[in-house]
């Protein structure tokens, strides 16, 4: 699987993208505007920069970098995400697109469902949760973990055939609307946790 790190300009979670990097997990990094100084700050050069580069203020040299003019219709991660799927990106963990300005994080939830729904294995890192986005049919299985905080929400009209196993509540092939908050909180109690969906988009926050 081709692993793709993506970082924004938003809160970004140095340590954790280390960890991840000096274990090999990322084949490339791309910087969408802004992303480039946190890399930059952290040591780290990517293998692209992309973006109007109006949140940085220039564009970057010595790095592979695409510029477009501040008068477009897709956000600097939206272009950085579209690059990713250009090189035949598999799975992007994307940073920097939690926290900071409440109008792009909405914005970055509803733009990783999306390409989630395209085939694209997309999870976001925050400074204490990671977002999973599961297009149905799909799942994922966690790993037993003794605590932590499970919430799995809607972020299509209607998500049908909703499963949670091995979690303190369980749900067996339920229908989630993005109208609930049925999803919020649920526990893990040391075993091994499932969560599936049938139709729809479900974003299934898990702790970091």
């Amino acid at each position: 699987m081709t692993t793709y790190a993506l970082v924004g300009a938003s809160d970004f979670n140095a340590e954790h993208f280390a960890q991840r990097a000096d274990a090999g997990a990322f084949d490339a990094v791309i910087a969408a505007d802004g992303g480039y100084a946190s890399l930059a700050a952290a040591g780290c050069t990517p293998d692209l920069a992309i973006g109007d580069f109006d949140s940085l203020g220039y564009v970057p040299e010595g790095v592979p970098a695409k510029a477009f003019p501040p008068e477009k219709d897709a956000s600097d991660m939206e272009l950085a995400l579209e690059a990713a799927l250009a090189r035949s990106a598999d799975a992007v963990e994307v940073y920097g697109v939690l926290g900071g300005r409440l109008d792009h994080t909405l914005a970055n939830l509803l733009l990783l469902a999306s390409f989630a729904e395209r085939g694209l294995a997309v999870t976001a890192v925050g400074e204490s949760e990671r977002i999973a986005f599961l297009a149905g049919p799909g799942e994922l299985v966690l790993p037993a973990a003794d605590a932590g905080i499970v919430s799995v929400f809607s972020l299509t009209d209607v998500s049908t055939g909703v499963v949670e196993e091995g979690l303190k509540y369980g749900l067996d092939g339920v229908a989630l609307t993005n109208r609930t908050s049925w999803g919020l909180s649920n526990e893990l109690i040391g075993a091994p946790a499932r969560i599936a969906v049938e139709s729809g988009t479900l974003a299934v926050f898990l702790p970091l």
